[in-house]
């Protein structure tokens, strides 16, 4: 039987023989350089030496270590043996582990434009729907808030469904009138006005003014 794979595994497995062929041609001393590579022991380095202001020079006389070589460590020209970091370490009373931890983090920064976002109803099934909404920040990954551009229709008769979720809330109006329930009181918030709850505490939106309510809401996850 003749096994078919979409484009999308083809990649998947040349990027896997890409990285196999990188670890079998490479030698030791390459492996231990792209493993260092990451925790910027380099910069490390050259961030408690200007914290200290102590110069090239004497750091050497401290360490034993050439300014040269040390010059060349700051520069990552050079990957530092065990006992080196040791001998940095001792001189600026910090732990070894000091240049394997607190690696940098990599900051995020995700845009997206307007004429990407799609509108999505309240729920794919639902008749008539209590709102709209955009994803204001969906090309973002592991995200702490979720960002959304509502839209609230004017709803009349039948009171608004309920829903709870852990974490906070936060809505600005943007336009029109919306009405948030909320512990058994309703509150209008009209253009301009802002409100920010509990939201493991059930809450509902209507639509009140006769164009829809527009509104910035953002959600947050339990710490």
């Amino acid at each position: 039987m003749k096994l078919e794979f979409s484009p999308e595994k083809r990649f998947q497995q040349s990027f896997s023989n890409a990285k196999l062929d990188m670890v079998l041609t490479e030698n030791s001393d390459e492996t231990i350089r792209r493993a260092l590579t990451g925790y910027e022991i380099g910069r490390k380095l050259k961030q408690l030496r200007l914290r200290k202001k102590i110069a090239l020079v004497d750091l050497g006389k401290h360490t034993g270590l050439s300014a040269s070589m040390l010059s060349q460590l700051e520069n990552g020209k050079l990957i530092p043996t065990l006992p080196t970091l040791a001998r940095i370490a001792m001189v600026f009373d910090v732990g070894v582990d000091h240049f394997f931890t607190d690696r940098r983090r990599k900051r995020t920064f995700a845009l997206t434009r307007g004429a990407e976002r799609i509108r999505f109803p309240e729920r794919p099934d639902a008749p008539r729907p209590g709102y709209f909404f955009e994803c204001l920040a969906f090309a973002a990954q592991e995200k702490t808030l979720q960002a959304y551009l509502a839209e609230f229709p004017k709803r009349d008769g039948d009171p608004p469904d309920e829903h709870f979720h852990e974490g906070a809330e936060f809505i600005h109006v943007l336009e029109g009138t919306l009405e948030v329930r909320y512990q058994d009181e309703t509150h209008t918030l009209r253009a301009g006005d802002s409100v920010y709850f509990d939201s493991a505490e059930p809450h509902a939106y209507r639509g009140a003014s006769k164009q829809p309510a527009r509104a910035v809401v953002i959600t947050t996850s339990a710490k």
